[in-house]
């Protein structure tokens, strides 16, 4: 067995200044999202605990004790709760550590499947009601952070025979369809809101996002996984080749725009793109993990190479990782050294040892070997909070599989739709 790597260490110490709710500062634990928000919060510190305990890297205790701090108020259901807030979210840190400790939490998981469940079906409502309509959908509707994608995600692991996963994917499916507005054909997923999801100025007619995070590609892999897991619906292949050929048309070599726009449909040259830093939530590794994954559910040797030989450049494009500027598991060096130790255990043999030498780069990176973990741990603490999608708890939960050559125990990522 190869020894680990040195960024070991610094998940180590992060984890360890993160062992104790009651030490908290106010500045975090005064957040209205503290309890709930497994972006911000304590479920979110609880998974990387969870993987730890699981991987016998650390104890059960923290875990313990960050669930509570978790369900230690009425837990958020409905239209103000999603994959990362509220009941989906306590869903999948509870899921982690019934993954851990088969047989734990099984009352309160049973209650949240029912709630988890209940709300898909009435976000499908929602949507269909929409499309009849003849409106267009807005980014929460059906991204990973917010809206079917992430529920999903979450249904395809605690039920996937139960019929609410499959009304997710039915009404995913007829997303993808193209409508036409204002007498232009667009894909069923454009929206008339900017990528934050809110109007914007800046992008008069709205935008097609690609990313992992809040685009097509989130939908793109949740068919990916629900496929590979026997899971089927309708018209879910197609869908997967639509989505392939509109993030073909637009790419560019190794990368893809973060958005097309009424600008890029009606310009005479949308090339060549700006450098973009190749992240999770935008960018080559988290769309080029998603096309891997759609690669390996339609047996497609073809696309399989070509998306693992894109995010094995991209990692290793000093212009693109220049723009990367922290070490966050949403868009920064831990994060995507995660997505390449995930894509390389997948690929073929010809771009496995690629992405595998571009994971340890990126591990150096992180954490360069003779740095001071201890040193490193406290300086980003304060600087980057103890968040999950940007701030350390992420950084340590995404450099253990990579540090350690091991396959995530509990699926922590299938939060990303990574796995």
């Amino acid at each position: 067995m190869t020894s680990p790597h040195p960024a070991l260490r610094l998940s180590d110490r992060i984890a360890e200044l993160l062992t104790d709710p009651a030490a908290a500062p106010a500045a975090w634990s005064s957040h209205p999202q503290w309890r709930q928000s497994l972006a911000h919060g304590a479920p979110g510190i609880a998974l990387l605990h969870i993987e730890r305990a699981a991987m016998g890297l650390g104890p059960w205790e923290p875990v313990r004790a960050w669930l509570s701090v978790a369900a230690d108020s009425p837990v958020t259901s409905g239209t103000d709760s999603y994959l990362y807030y509220g009941a989906p979210a306590l869903a999948h840190a509870l899921t982690c550590a019934a993954q851990a400790r088969p047989g734990s939490y099984q009352r309160a998981l049973d209650h949240l499947d029912q709630v988890v469940a209940a709300d898909a079906v009435r976000r499908c409502e929602q949507a269909e009601t929409r499309t009849e309509r003849g409106n267009l959908p807005r980014l929460a509707e059906f991204d990973t952070i917010r809206g079917l994608a992430g529920i999903g995600s979450i249904l395809l692991r605690r039920s996937p025979g139960g019929k609410a996963i499959r009304r997710v994917l039915a009404c995913l499916v007829r997303l993808t369809e193209n409508v036409r507005h204002q007498g232009v054909v667009l894909p069923g997923w454009w929206t008339l809101a900017g990528p934050s999801g809110e109007w914007d100025e800046r992008f008069p007619g709205g935008h097609a996002n690609s990313g992992l995070a809040h685009g097509i590609a989130g939908p793109l892999a949740l068919f990916a996984v629900a496929l590979r897991r026997g899971v089927e619906v309708d018209g879910q292949r197609e869908a997967i080749r639509t989505v392939l050929a509109w993030l073909e048309r637009w790419r560019d070599g190794h990368a893809w725009p973060y958005w097309i726009t009424p600008a890029h449909l009606n310009g005479p040259d949308r090339r060549p793109l700006p450098p973009q830093r190749p992240s999770w939530c935008y960018g080559t590794a988290g769309i080029a993990r998603s096309l891997q994954l759609a690669a390996l559910a339609l047996d497609d040797p073809q696309l399989r190479h070509d998306a693992e030989s894109a995010l094995a450049t991209a990692l290793v494009d000093r212009k693109g990782l220049a723009a990367t500027t922290d070490l966050s598991a949403c868009h920064g060096y831990a994060g995507l050294a995660h997505i390449a130790h995930r894509a390389a255990a997948d690929a073929s043999p010809s771009n496995a040892g690629r992405l595998r030498s571009a994971a340890v780069l990126l591990l150096d990176t992180a954490h360069p070997p003779y740095a001071d973990a201890d040193e490193q741990a406290r300086h980003l603490l304060p600087s980057a909070g103890p968040a999950f999608l940007e701030g350390t708890a992420g950084t340590a939960l995404a450099l253990l599989a990579p540090a350690t050559g091991s396959t995530p125990v509990t699926r922590w990522d299938a939060c990303l739709l990574t796995s």
